[in-house]
């Protein structure tokens, strides 16, 4: 049992030492099951993890689409909430921000392990400042408004999360952080600004 709980673990450690070089390759010079390998790890630990002046960086996305090909308001926009890992409550993906990948980079792959989506992000939102509910920890977080362009049907996290789409009215009902229903307000009003210039 020790030796298959080894193999495991140094598995794990190369799969993640291994994923952010094997997303920097275009997709189709991967095989199929290389590439299904890929999304189905996620990272763990928080050895990488940054801190800055004592708060831990975290970042994360509000996935978003139209529900129309010609937008006019906000109202047609649909938002993509997930389960919390303890199961009360909906939020956006988020996490920690690590050493070895941009703010971006960051905000995509932890949407990608919690969400299981895939998309254009946009520019960043916050940012804001909380104390975690399960340690004294501060967080200093960002997010980025995600336009979503694929919905993968397996992802590291897809069995411990659900993943529904909802309105921004529902989403501001349902997602239970305060800083991330106020992140909600500034891409509401920064799509807002977006569809009167294109009108």
């Amino acid at each position: 049992m020790r030796r298959l709980s080894f193999y495991l673990t140094n598995l794990t450690n190369l799969l993640n030492f291994l994923f952010p070089f094997l997303i920097k390759i275009q997709s189709k010079s991967l095989p199929e099951q290389i590439e299904n390998m890929v999304t189905l790890v996620s990272r763990t630990g928080r050895h990488l993890q940054r801190y800055e002046k004592g708060y831990r960086l975290v970042v994360g996305c509000i996935p978003y689409r139209y529900k129309s090909q010609e937008p006019s308001s906000v109202e047609e926009i649909e938002v993509l909430v997930i389960s919390a890992q303890n199961g009360q409550g909906m939020l956006f993906p988020k996490g920690g921000w690590e050493n070895d990948e941009c703010m971006e980079e960051a905000a995509k792959r932890e949407t990608e392990e919690e969400a299981g989506v895939i998309g254009v992000v946009q520019d960043k939102l916050g940012p804001w400042h909380y104390k975690s509910k399960r340690s004294c920890i501060m967080h200093e977080s960002y997010m980025f408004p995600l336009l979503v362009q694929k919905e993968l049907d397996s992802w590291p996290e897809k069995n411990i999360r659900k993943r529904r789409w909802v309105s921004i009215n529902e989403a501001r009902e349902v997602c239970h952080n305060w800083w991330m229903r106020e992140a909600l307000e500034e891409l509401c009003k920064e799509q807002s600004r977006n569809l009167q210039a294109q009108s």
